[in-house]
């Protein structure tokens, strides 16, 4: 429903977006992830028109959006701030996007009604903005997004002004709000946790460009390079010689995949494939750290002449600080990277 093609927007000299293509299909859920300077942002802003483009198009069905205004491209546009008029009550924040396609005021009220109830807000809309929580205005600038049935919702920074409990609560509401609609939405965020929870696909950026594009769990399990196992918070990467079944590495002989071809490589352990042993059966460590996880404790690790491992073990399990402990590797945890 949606194409990118070629799309480029310069700074000064500089690629903010750099050739992006991109298509996003009628009904998908795409998130799009990736540090600060990414260009994410930016691409959102020049689907929904309000930066324009140094080359490429943006297609929309098929129809190129070049010199179409933001309030004429059927696109919905929710931002990390909400954006609110604080001197309308909520009924009329809903409403504004349906007045102004010159919608009956009556056919207006029953929609009002209906988004409120669907985002969890029913009977508020004589309420004022300020009287609301953080969580009651961004449900409020979700159904004010989705009022005028836009064909394509953008979600910037949805949840990032929530506290974290209420973040995982709205992105399991918003996913089966959005699978009960059909909602097709491009939404940016730099919290992975949403991205993942919430997507159907998961974009990674990277200085303009696009790193990787996947089902998250894909995304997950595969990471394409370092960059984006580093992005996604993986530690353990490590470059290794390949011969046969196994690898050389500053951590010792290293299992690889079977199928890995040998020469140069570049490896990634899982936490989880990081097995705790007794120190005389494997790579002697000492304990650094352990922080506590909720489900799982991270253990730092630190060989005598080697880079830090992090491990991922049960409560239980979890050694303290300056005991001693041998490692050794699991081969299906393991991803060769490039």
């Amino acid at each position: 429903m949606l194409s990118l093609e070629g799309a480029t927007v310069r700074f000064g000299a500089r690629p903010v977006l750099d050739g992006v293509g991109l298509d996003v299909a009628e009904h998908e859920i795409v998130c799009v992830l990736g540090p600060s300077g990414s260009g994410k942002s930016t691409l959102l802003r020049a689907v929904a028109g309000l930066q324009p483009l140094d080359a490429g198009r943006v297609l929309l069905d098929g129809r190129d959006l070049a010199g179409v205004p933001a309030h004429k491209r059927e696109v919905g546009l929710m931002f990390q701030d909400h954006q609110l008029f604080p001197q309308r009550d909520v009924g009329g924040n809903v409403a504004f996007g349906l007045r102004m396609h010159h919608v009956p005021r009556d056919q207006q009220d029953v929609r009002v009604r209906e988004l409120l109830d669907m985002v969890g807000l029913p009977g508020a809309a004589g309420r004022a903005v300020a009287a609301l929580s953080g969580g009651e205005q961004q449900r409020v600038a979700l159904a004010r997004a989705l009022a005028p049935r836009p064909r394509l919702l953008m979600l910037d920074e949805p949840l990032g002004q929530l506290d974290r409990s209420l973040r995982e609560r709205l992105v399991v509401e918003l996913r089966e709000l959005f699978g009960r609609l059909g909602t097709t939405v491009l939404a940016v965020t730099h919290d992975q946790g949403e991205a993942f929870a919430l997507a159907d696909r998961v974009i990674v950026m990277r200085d303009g460009r696009i790193a990787q594009s996947g089902t998250p769990l894909d995304v997950w399990q595969r990471p394409v390079d370092e960059f984006v196992a580093r992005f996604l918070g993986f530690d353990n990467v490590v470059g290794a010689t390949v011969s046969g079944q196994v690898a050389d590495t500053s951590w010792g002989k290293v299992p690889v995949p079977e199928g890995t071809g040998h020469g140069e490589r570049t490896l990634l352990v899982r936490p989880a494939g990081v097995r705790l042993v007794p120190a005389a059966d494997g790579l002697r460590c000492t304990v650094a750290a352990r922080t506590f996880r909720g489900t799982h404790v991270a253990v730092q690790l630190q060989p005598e002449d080697a880079p830090r491992l992090e491990a991922a073990c049960a409560l239980r399990d979890a050694p303290e600080p300056g005991d001693e402990v041998g490692v050794a590797f699991d081969a299906s945890e393991i991803v060769v990277l490039g």
